[in-house]
Parts: C-alpha cells; structure tokens; sequence
C-alpha cells in the first residue's frame, strides 16, 4: 500500500520475566501473575500496523490487530482460540466510538467475505457489476469502508480461519447453534474488557447463517454477560429454515421463493414482453401478491385443486418464472430452487447461480452436481476473495503462519440443540426476547433481490411473524438491492449499501 507506515509489535507475556524483575513473596507473585500465559495456553502474538485509507474525502488513520484470543472454561483452562482482524481508529474515545463486530456464516465460513468485500479499509478488485477480472487477483482500498463510522472486529469462529479448539478432538463440541453463540459471544466480551470497550455503542453484522448467529447473539450477550448492544446489521437474513427447506411436507419455501424467481428470469429476458418491461419493483409487487393471494391457497388444496385451476395456476407459474409449463406441471405446480437453477437457460446449456441469479456457468455433467462447480454464482467469487484475504494477512498485516487459512470449512453435522430437534430452526423469538428486554435496539436488514440462497420474500414473511409491539417493529428497517446474496460485489450497490449501513450507525447513537 502506497505510504503505508508499518510497524509491527509481538505481545507475550512470560511468567519468567516476573521472576527476574519483581522480588515479591509467593502470594504476591501469584496475584501478579493472574491473567499470564501457561501451559495450557500458548504465547500470544498479535501482530499491529499502522495505515491509513481515504473514505469520502476524508484521511482515516487507523492501527490493525491480527491474531488470537484465548477462551476458557469455567476452571480457566483454555478450550479454543479464535483469530480476530480488528481495524481501530486513531485518537479516538470509547464513549464516541462505535464498534462493530463482523461474521459471515455458512455455518463453517471464515469472516472474509464482508471483510474484504464490504467492510474493511482494504477490499478485492472486482469488476463493477460484481464479476472477476483474471487471475491474480488484487487488493485496492476501499473508498467505502466503514472504518469511518466504526471501528471494526472481524471474527472467525472455531475451525474457520485460523481458530481452533485446543484438543482437536473436542473441535466438534463448538459446532452447534448454541454452542457457536456461546463461544462468539464469550470472544466479543474478551475483546471489550481487554480493550476497555464498555463504554463504546457496540453493533453487528452477520451476513446469512451470520444472522442467525447474531439473533442468538444478541439474546446470549444480554442474558450471559449483561452486553446490551446498540444494533444489528443483517446481511441475506435467515431465521426461519422452514422458508428454505423444500419439501413434500412443506409448501412455504415455493411461495415465498416466487418473487426472486420471477425478477431472476426477467433479469434473463425468459419472461413475456408485458412482464420484462416491468420496472423490477413493480413486477415484483404484482407477483408478491400473486404468490400470497392465489398460489400459497392453491398450494394448501394439494391434490383437492380442480383440474382446470391446476391448469390456470401452471400458465401463471410459466408466466412468472420462464420456466415451461410441462416442467411446473411435472414438479406438481412446485418448481423448486434446485429446478429454477437447472432448466431456466437449459435451453443455453447453462445453470444459473444460487447466492446470484444473475451469474451464469457451464450445465454440470451429473457427476459434478452437488459440488462447488454447481453454483456459478460461488466459484467466480471464491479465488479472488482467496488471495485477497492470504495478502492481506501476510504482506500487509504481517500476520505470519503456515496453516492454511480457512475460507470455508466442514463444521457438519451441525447441531441445532433440543429446541429444534423435531422442528424447523428459527431464531426469530431470540430476536424478539432480545428486543423486548432491550428496547432500544434498532435492527437494519439488507435483502438482494436475486438472491436464491436466502431469497428476500422469505425474510420479509418472517418479520411480518416477530409478533412485535408497533414501536418495536419501527426499530426494524429494510433496503432492497439489485443484487444477489453478496449485494456489494456489485459497484453501485456496494456505495448504497455503505450509505445505509453509515446512516443506521449514525442515527442508532444519536
């Protein structure tokens, strides 16, 4: 980075170097030395720089930390550390300094994508409306970071990144959705009192499965350590897996999927001339109504629908997603995502994408469905996030290690707990607990529309079911995107996206 100052400062406190600096009785050496490194954990090494980024016209100088913290168990023994990324303004005081902490989900996904994608003061080069350039791919600062508003803590749960339980056979003991929130939250209460950051507005932001993290998050925070937090910022939110799950026994998912399929296939130009010179949130409007007002009914008749309203209610399906009417009529008036993606552009012999319908790949043969290769919409982004996040780790933060780190890992089988054992998982009672205890905080929500991974209908269905008090539903807001799961690798939605993100900070600490 041009002009960047860079200076680097390893950390590790040794009990031998109270032995030879301090003449003190055993009592007082063993109160000295609380909180020192042992056995059971190992040297701590944080690596610190120093940059600066220009946002909005404005010189943001800033310190980055990259490196570990322990947790513990109740008996102090370390069970895990996890690797942070933290971007600190400079001169700045807690009490007027946000700070925001930072996840992606998978589960299994390290924090990279928001990181060098949306958030961070470094961001990967793509081309304007989201696609890769070749390979290598580069870093180039990020003009709308949010580093000017918070500061920023980006973290990797265990097995991701570089965050690992200490006995690799206890690894899978962190793997669950409680289990995840109680060790995420124990790292944010570790960092604030090690920093000294009670006093500073404290935010989320989880994108996917990361939302479900923060709306157990947000409740574990309250209840477990007393952190009552200012906001959460939620990126392609899921709370309610019955809206995702197709199946015999669930008709939900191809309701509330309607409207992304129909903006998808007009985005494709598989729709009838009236409907593809729609403007998008029009033709949206029309077919979220349509989908509530006439197929979820429909859909509740099963076998009882009338042949002739079978008939009708094909034609209209057709009619919205581009899809032929003998492929709705074979799939029982149920087109399902993994349907959408394989016969929209069949024709073409391509697939199209599940975190983007706007991206396009080569039809997999039948041996590579199931795999990485299947989404086109994942695998363009995959490479350049990479390498983006290994330089920026080890040539600009001067983190040095030779583990791989782990952009996505197998955290399966994940384990949703009791609670969810014979149901469907859904957090969104977490959210509302979390709300009503703490009033205040505000909530801001970021949908795609071509998102076909957590599609932006089904969130909208599962706000309209947290059963809020009016006022409490008022600290909840939505913005839309031309966009897919990731609605920042595009250019312009990125700007619009920092704009709003900026906006909700700012008026949540007023």
């Amino acid at each position: 980075m041009d002009g960047m100052k860079c200076t680097i400062r390893f950390r590790a406190r040794r009990l031998a170097a109270v032995f030879l600096f301090l003449a003190v009785s055993p009592a007082a050496l063993a109160d000295a030395c609380a909180g020192a490194e042992t056995e059971d954990a190992p040297r701590r090494e944080i690596a610190e720089t120093t940059h600066s980024v220009e946002i909005d016209g404005q010189t943001i100088h800033y310190r980055a930390k990259a490196g570990k913290l322990p947790l513990r168990d109740a008996k102090g023994e370390v069970t895990a550390e996890i690797f942070f990324i933290a971007y600190l303004k400079e001169d700045q005081e807690p009490e007027n300094r946000p700070l925001t902490f930072s996840f992606n989900g998978g589960p299994g996904s390290s924090s990279v994508w928001m990181h060098v994608g949306l958030l961070g003061p470094r961001r990967v080069h793509l081309n304007d409306d989201g696609t890769a350039p070749p390979p290598p791919h580069q870093l180039v600062d990020n003009e709308y970071s949010l580093l000017d508003v918070s500061d920023l803590v980006f973290i990797d749960p265990v097995s991701t990144g570089f965050s690992r339980a200490v006995d690799p056979e206890k690894e899978k003991s962190f793997h669950g959705l409680d289990e995840d929130a109680e060790s995420v939250a124990l790292f944010i209460h570790n960092f604030v009192t090690e920093h000294e950051r009670w006093s500073s507005p404290k935010f989320l932001i989880g994108e996917s499965y990361g939302t479900t993290r923060a709306a157990a998050l947000a409740r574990q925070l309250q209840n477990r350590h007393g952190m009552y937090l200012n906001g959460l910022m939620l990126v392609s939110a899921v709370f309610d897996f019955s809206t995702l799950q197709f199946g015999e026994d669930n008709d939900l998912p191809f309701v509330v999927f309607l409207p992304t399929f129909a903006a998808t296939a007009q985005y494709h130009g598989r729709l009838d001339d009236d409907l593809q010179m729609r403007p998008l949130p029009d033709l949206l409007a029309e077919v979220e109504a349509f989908a509530v007002e006439v197929y979820a009914p429909a859909l509740l008749r099963g076998g009882a629908l009338p042949e002739a309203d079978q008939a009708v209610l094909a034609a209209d399906l057709a009619r919205y997603t581009g899809l032929d009417v003998d492929i709705i009529r074979e799939h029982w008036l149920r087109p399902s995502a993994g349907v959408f993606f394989e016969h929209l552009l069949k024709d073409k012999g391509k697939r199209i994408g599940r975190f983007d319908g706007r991206y396009t790949g080569s039809a997999p043969t039948p041996w590579d469905r199931g795999t990485r290769a299947d989404d086109p919409s994942f695998t363009h982004l995959f490479g350049p996030y990479t390498s983006a996040l290994n330089d920026l780790l080890r040539r600009e933060l001067n983190y040095k290690s030779d583990r791989v780190y782990e952009i996505l890992t197998n955290v399966w089988p994940w384990d949703y707990g009791s609670e969810f054992r014979h149901r469907y998982v859904n957090v969104g009672p977490r959210l509302r607990e979390a709300m009503r205890t703490n009033p205040h905080l505000r909530v801001h929500v970021c949908s795609g529309y071509y998102d076909l991974a957590t599609p932006y209908f089904a969130f909208d269905y599962t706000l309209d079911r947290l059963y809020l008090d009016p006022d409490l539903r008022a600290n909840i807001v939505v913005n839309y995107y031309e966009a897919g799961h990731m609605m920042y690798s595009v250019r312009d939605e990125l700007a619009r996206q920092k704009e709003a993100l900026a906006r909700f900070i700012r008026a949540t600490v007023e």
